[in-house]
């Protein structure tokens, strides 16, 4: 069974709490996509992060502290360039090197949706964080990409196009913004978590966040054991 995890505004707390569970009940996914937020927590289980310790790193700062004003800020307040910097040296140089297959929700010109299966990680992790407007694209081989969360949250159809014939757990975090699209959920296992309410300058209560989505995900996986 695969696992798909969805977009959500600095939502780090609800996905790692979703893979404490995961790890408390000895699943491991045959395979990962996941968008923005979901995206990055997912590549770091994926490179054998375990939660806590994901969790740790993504609580000790403030995401003020990955970014940097940009000087030309129409095409986005904000680079991500920190953040990639400090995710390549968390993870894997390329999408291919992981141990199980794995795809990076993006939006790509024309504002379409599309799925990074290969290439630079920490480029394509970056880009599916990217926000329109508040965050400058990334360029990868040329091409800049942005948040997939920006069309389409979940990516299920793309998963479905990907992974033909497989079944999923969905992590679905509730919208703070980005798009829903009406996709088919039937034959999922679907565990769904309350928005983060994480700002830029404070995640809030980072570890009560955790627990709250991992005893979301325990009850979901368990009726489902």
């Amino acid at each position: 069974m695969d696992l798909v995890l969805s977009s959500g505004f600095l939502a780090f707390a609800r996905h790692v709490g979703v893979l404490a569970a995961f790890e408390e009940y000895g699943l491991r996914p045959e395979a990962i996509c996941g968008t923005s937020s979901g995206a990055l927590v997912g590549a770091l289980w994926a490179a054998g992060h375990p939660a806590e310790v994901i969790g740790r790193v993504l609580s000790e700062q403030t995401p003020l502290s990955s970014l940097r004003v940009r000087a030309t800020p129409w095409s986005g307040f904000f680079s991500l360039a920190p953040l990639i910097a400090r995710l390549e040296s968390l993870l894997p140089a390329n999408i291919e090197a992981l141990a199980l297959p794995f795809a990076v929700g993006v939006m790509g010109p024309g504002r379409r949706h599309h799925l990074l299966t290969s290439g630079p990680l920490a480029h394509a992790v970056a880009a599916s964080c990217a926000m329109p407007h508040v965050f400058a694209p990334v360029p990868i081989a040329g091409v800049p990409y942005q948040d997939g969360g920006a069309v389409d949250r979940l990516g299920l159809e793309a998963w479905r196009a990907w992974r033909r014939g497989r079944s999923a757990t969905v992590h679905w975090v509730e919208r703070t913004a980005g798009v829903e699209v009406g996709a088919d959920l039937s034959g999922l296992r679907l565990i769904r978590t309350p928005r983060s309410g994480a700002k830029l300058w404070n995640l809030g209560d980072f570890w009560r966040q955790v627990d709250e989505a991992r005893e979301l995900a325990r009850a979901a996986l368990a009726v489902s054991q």
